[in-house]
């Protein structure tokens, strides 16, 4: 069994330009990013290289019509590097662009082309939540099959992740606060996960300690705490990541992915639905287990007992961002069953991955008591 795997270099700057200088960004590199970044940071630079901003190809989370649609515009332009300055969507639009012989993106995430790196990978994330920078994973809306699909392979793990706190602070609370839910459930879906081992729980740890003290702060003080921490919390994603990338997160991943491929919820918000109905499901089948040793961590952080740990942080997030019924994003009751069957039939590598294994009744429950 492999205890743990690193392949990724890890560089901090305190700004882009001294990353630009360093990594000598020139014409031979292909720049995947956002306009209210490259404005800001890398527009005054003269840097050369070729830009492409995201969000002129539409809004939201990565779908493989919109990769496409990057895809036909580069077609023909010489790079060696891909770099992606962004969120989620830029990073994993960005981790399919390294690919030998990419004309379909969907065909990559069904694996009927051959994976094969052709490129270098330098991702700098802009939001601290996904830790997508030192994992092998990339997760897009397959339009046809409305849900998302995840490609999970080394050939698109990056060469080199960047961390710059300074691009985080543009990012609005709303966001912020998603990313970084989004990153504690990285962190504590491995740590309970059966690829876990000593080595992914003391990045767990790190990560999970981290967010929940920023947010307790924040819950306290205001949100303007967060820029006193943008650092920290660019660690803790990180940490998620290298986690979670070696352990592999669960059902609270799964059950997202029907709700943000059907009504385009952000990743993070969507995962924040599920998160404290599926571990209730699991201290229940399980108690005694892994999940034990984690909510004795949690308590230990929140200052309560164990057996409060969920309702506690669902209070505390609640602080800072409600959460929302199913309903109220336009989910319909006759898609209860249709998502689980969904779950089942398209998310299978996660639930493998679970800490107890769930029925499709269980799966069931868990959307309908979230209605």
């Amino acid at each position: 069994m492999q205890l743990f795997k690193l392949t990724t270099r890890l560089s901090r700057f305190d700004d882009f330009a001294g990353f630009a200088r360093e990594f000598k960004l020139d014409g031979r590199d292909l720049v995947i990013t956002n306009e209210f970044l490259y404005t800001p940071f890398m527009k005054e630079l003269n840097l050369g290289c070729h830009f492409v901003m995201q969000e002129q190809y539409g809004l939201g989370e990565p779908t493989d019509r919109m990769m496409n649609s990057i895809l036909q515009d580069v077609k023909g332009l010489a790079y060696d590097r891909v770099i992606a300055v962004g969120g989620g969507t830029v990073i994993d639009i960005a981790k399919l662009f390294v690919l030998e012989g990419l004309e379909d993106v969907a065909a990559a995430f069904s694996r009927t082309m051959p994976i094969v790196k052709g490129r270098q990978l330098v991702i700098v994330p802009t939001t601290a939540g996904t830790g997508s920078e030192v994992t092998n994973l990339s997760i897009a809306e397959i339009t046809s099959k409305q849900t998302k699909m995840g490609l999970a392979d080394e050939a698109i793990q990056a060469d080199e992740a960047v961390l710059i706190p300074e691009l985080l602070r543009g990012l609005p609370f709303k966001f912020y606060v998603y990313s970084a839910i989004d990153a504690f459930i990285h962190a504590v879906e491995s740590y309970v996960a059966p690829r876990a081992t000593a080595y992914t729980k003391l990045f767990s740890r790190t990560a999970f300690d981290l967010i929940l003290e920023v947010f307790t702060r924040i819950a306290a003080q205001g949100s303007d705490y967060r820029f006193e921490r943008l650092e920290d919390m660019l660690i803790a994603s990180n940490c998620a990541g290298i986690a979670f990338g070696n352990a592999g997160v669960g059902a609270v991943h799964a059950l997202s992915y029907p709700l943000g491929g059907t009504y385009h919820v952000p990743h993070g918000e969507a995962n924040y639905q599920f998160f404290t109905a599926v571990f209730k499901r699991y201290q229940e089948k399980r108690p005694e287990g892994g999940i034990r040793e984690l909510n004795a961590l949690l308590a230990a952080r929140l200052g309560c007992e164990p057996s409060e740990v969920y309702g506690r942080i669902e209070q505390l997030f609640n602080q800072l961002l409600a959460r929302k019924q199913l309903h109220s994003y336009g989910m319909k009751a006759g898609e209860i069953e249709s998502f689980a069957d969904s779950v089942l039939m398209t998310q299978g590598r996660l639930l493998a991955n679970n800490y107890v294994e769930l029925s499709r009744d269980e799966i069931r429950d868990i959307y309908q008591s979230l209605f």
